[in-house]
């Protein structure tokens, strides 16, 4: 048995973070292991970006000659974070094992030396992109740089986009740390290129984690927590609404018979509805995912909300996203045969897309070759003696 730390995205109130955090725990509890969560949050914001009022941000503006700048942005604090978070907070604290919130890299060079760990494995989800982690070396485990008999594994690390986006200097540090990795997999194929051509390191493509469980691993975590059945039969998840997707929802709602509901907060939290935080807090993971267990179809424009579409054989759609990463969804996608399901906008959906059938006997025959491949990934790089890096 080895004690392993897990890195990834924070913890917070995103669905497929939490799942593919518990899934990944989870798989590596079935082979043996102890694994760790690391809670490596971001920075917190700043007193100014918290509090300023649009007033101050305005007057600080004139005040410093930039008339031209954007007012502050809204930014949550933590109080107002736990507030909205609170329902999958439980979740975590219920199933994932994990440390202390950490809020720098000093911190977590502390919690490797307290906790002695055998391996570190990072991942999954977009925990490459910079974007989505200021603290980028922090992922190539730059914390335990030059520290020995330790292994380093990847699993379905994203870079989310299939472009390489890393500057200059950042990018001989990750290279740099990336060879020291003794195994590195990734979540697209995309991924594989960029590791070859920019990081000087062979990857392989493996599945996202919450892939590797069965629909029977999640549908018992409802049962467990009582969730009650969904309000309607037509489930949507859709991070970025907007009008047009409003109305293809109404499209394939009404060419199917079926009620939209959505397993969202009421409102999104913003500087104008700060006010009204009860109505911004996030439902359950359990209720999430008792959507997916009632659905007769999905209709999402996230990541996870395709995945787990595919996971419980329900029919779907999903719209692109470019802004978050379209190559997450043109990978996965191909990976069962399903890359029709995907749009870029609704002059995209037909009538014959939305009734026609999906070959569930040949997706759930892929996703069990694949699956394999993946957890054999980590058996066997886990089992490994080898503790040298990946070298060129």
């Amino acid at each position: 048995m080895m004690k392993i730390a897990i890195l990834t995205q924070p913890l917070g109130h995103n669905y497929g973070g939490l799942l593919q955090a518990y899934a990944l725990q989870t798989m590596l509890k079935r082979l043996g292991h102890d694994p760790l969560v690391l809670d490596r949050k971001h920075s917190q914001p700043s007193c100014l970006r918290k509090y300023l009022s649009p007033v101050k941000s305005c007057a600080l503006k004139y005040a410093m000659g930039k008339k031209d700048i954007e007012v502050l942005p809204f930014r949550p604090s933590t109080e107002q974070m736990d507030a909205i978070s609170k329902e999958t907070s439980k979740f975590v604290r219920q199933h994932i094992k994990k440390t202390a919130k950490i809020y720098s890299t000093s911190e977590l060079k502390r919690e490797a030396i307290k906790q002695n760990f055998d391996a570190y494995i990072v991942g999954s989800d977009q925990v490459w992109r910079q974007e989505y982690s200021p603290c980028i070396t922090n992922y190539f485990l730059d914390f335990i740089d030059g520290v020995p008999a330790t292994k380093r594994i990847a699993y379905a690390a994203s870079f989310g986009v299939d472009f390489w986006h890393f500057k200059p200097q950042t990018m001989r540090e990750c290279k740099r740390l990336a060879q020291q990795f003794n195994a590195i997999s990734v979540r697209e194929d995309s991924g594989v290129d960029l590791c070859r051509q920019h990081l000087g390191v062979q990857a392989v493509h493996v599945l996202d984690p919450t892939l590797l469980l069965d629909p029977d691993d999640y549908r018992a975590l409802v049962l467990e927590n009582n969730e009650p059945e969904s309000a309607g039969d037509l489930m949507t998840y859709i991070l970025d609404p907007c009008s047009e997707k409003t109305a293809l929802i109404q499209q394939i709602s009404s060419a199917l018979g079926l009620r939209p509901f959505s397993v969202m907060p009421d409102i999104k939290l913003t500087r104008d509805t700060q006010n009204r935080i009860e109505q911004c807090v996030f439902p359950p993971v359990t209720q999430w995912l008792r959507g997916h267990m009632d659905a007769r179809f999905v209709i999402a424009d996230s990541f996870h909300g395709c995945v787990f579409a595919i996971l419980f054989n329900i029919p779907f759609i999903v719209i692109g996203n470019k802004k978050r990463g379209l190559a997450r969804f043109v990978s996965l996608l191909q990976q069962f045969d399903l890359n029709n399901r995907l749009i870029g906008s609704s002059t995209e959906l037909t009538d014959e897309l939305i009734h026609q059938k999906i070959d569930w006997d040949l997706v759930n025959q892929n996703r069990s070759i694949l699956k394999n491949f993946s957890i054999n990934f980590l058996r066997i790089n886990l089992n490994s003696s080898d503790i040298s890096g990946t070298g060129r």
